[in-house]
């Protein structure tokens, strides 16, 4: 069977990689080239330069690009449907008395493509309906020829793996939201059970770096690519109205990512907030701004800056008396790094610069890069919104998804990193499932810790404990 490159091969820094690129003799005939890169092409020529024939396999370029991008337009199980169609009657494979030669030259050609979808986007095979045509297809190839049973066990063995590691990913976090209480209400039914802190789970700041790290690393690593796209699916224009891919339920990984994120920052200022002492106050923010200026140096730009959320939340921000015990130099140059002006240039540089580290790493540590994944989730938001889907004339705007492409195939490269770092299961989980407070427990917190300075806070003050405390 075709050989199939690694992510990074299949990308150049100019456009398509012209090396990998083979041309259909009849490849004009609806789509549009402009030095020999593909810009643009009707939805259904664009199918059919999908589909492999004996004396041409698309390049996997394409292929990522196009099954990307093309649930905008139609929704995966119609676009296998059509794939099949044209496999089985382009290919003849549907003659009684086949050549089994022409099946032989042909066979693989098609497993290849089948192999590209259900490695790279498997969570599309969560439908019956895919999964229906996936073993019709793969039925015919086998009925016609033996010799590519072993090839379609595998591939489907390879599929069935990935969608139960990801049912059981998903089950473990129904376990840990289930886990998850609130700070405050924990605070008031059983004081006695919150003990501990962070720096008494972990005294260690590189140590706690690694294990956030990890949390980090999993979590990405389940986030399919096409969730990119489905974050921001529209109603396609030539569909009649309809919206191709309503369904929000197929960005459940990308979305649980984000809460992560939320969850560590107010991890962060609950934490800081608590002590009753001003000196263990301090002493904690301390211990985060360490952990973040580690976060740096390992390349995890999402927990930095979750980090650095929670050290300028306003309940945080507002302890006056205990900033001016902290020793802010290195969390001004981490704050300078983060800095959101011109569009986070610093950010930007810095995770160029951890991408370039990436490229020429020797261990797992140096390869590490976990982009800050709001910012990354903009970007593409706002590239999507800039660019047309479609053409005056109707084409698809191929020339706007091989640029969306290589953005989602960056990360995609990122999260096959193995996290290098030990497991502390005792810190992990003090990490997903200690209790935090609401925004409000957090001001209340913020108050109790250094009085109202205003009549404003003060007012505040006096609703909150009414509210979340029951005292006047």
């Amino acid at each position: 069977m075709p050989q199939t490159p690694t992510f990074p091969a299949m990308f150049d820094s100019s456009g398509y990689n012209g090396n990998l690129y083979q041309s259909k003799e009849d490849s004009s005939e609806g789509l549009y080239y402009y030095e020999n890169n593909l810009l643009s092409g009707s939805l259904e020529a664009l199918i059919q330069h999908l589909v492999p024939s004996v004396d041409y396999y698309p390049d996997r370029t394409f292929i990522f690009t196009f099954l990307l991008s093309s649930r905008l337009f139609i929704q995966p199980h119609e676009l296998m449907a059509k794939v099949c169609h044209l496999c089985v009657q382009h290919k003849r494979l549907n003659e009684l008395g086949i050549d089994k030669a022409r099946i032989r030259k042909n066979a693989p050609k098609i497993l290849q493509l089948l192999t590209e979808w259900t490695e790279t986007f498997p969570y599309d095979f969560r439908d019956e309906r895919m999964m229906r045509n996936l073993k019709e297809l793969t039925q015919r190839i086998t009925s016609s020829d033996e010799v590519y049973r072993k090839n379609i066990q595998q591939i489907i063995q390879n599929l069935l793996r990935k969608l139960a590691a990801l049912r059981q990913y998903e089950e473990l976090l129904a376990r840990i939201n289930a886990q998850v209480t609130d700070r405050l209400t924990v605070l008031k039914m059983k004081p006695q059970s919150i003990q501990r802190d962070i720096i008494t789970v972990c005294n260690d700041p590189y140590t706690l770096a690694q294990q956030l790290t990890h949390i980090e690393l999993d979590r990405l690593t389940y986030i399919g690519p096409e969730e990119f796209v489905q974050a921001f699916a529209q109603k396609d224009p030539m569909d009649n109205d309809k919206s191709c891919y309503g369904d929000r339920r197929k960005t459940r990984n990308l979305e649980a990512y984000v809460e992560w994120f939320n969850r560590l920052s107010y991890l962060v200022a609950t934490e800081i907030c608590m002590p009753v002492k001003k000196k263990h106050r301090a002493r904690i923010i301390e211990y985060f701004i360490d952990v973040a200026r580690e976060c740096f140096n390992i390349g995890n730009f999402n927990s930095l800056m979750a980090i650095i959320s929670g050290l300028n939340m306003s309940p945080v921000s507002r302890l006056k008396k205990t900033w001016a015990k902290v020793k802010t130099a290195k969390f001004d140059i981490l704050e300078h790094q983060m800095d959101p002006s011109s569009n986070f240039y610093n950010y930007r540089t810095a995770l160029r610069g951890a991408a370039q580290r990436s490229l020429t790493a020797h261990s797992n540590r140096e390869k590490i890069v976990i982009p800050f994944c709001s910012l990354f989730i903009k970007d593409i938001y706002f590239f999507n919104e800039g660019c047309a889907n479609r053409l005056p004339n109707g084409h698809v705007n191929f020339g706007k998804f091989w640029e969306l492409a290589k953005q989602v195939m960056e990360i995609m490269t990122w999260k096959q990193v193995e996290c290098p770092f030990e497991r502390d299961r005792k810190i992990l989980q003090y990490l997903l499932t200690a209790p935090v407070f609401s925004e409000d427990a957090l001001y209340l917190a913020s108050y109790e810790s250094e009085g109202p300075e205003n009549h404003t806070e003060k007012d505040r003050w006096k609703t909150l404990r009414s509210s979340l405390l029951g005292r006047v």
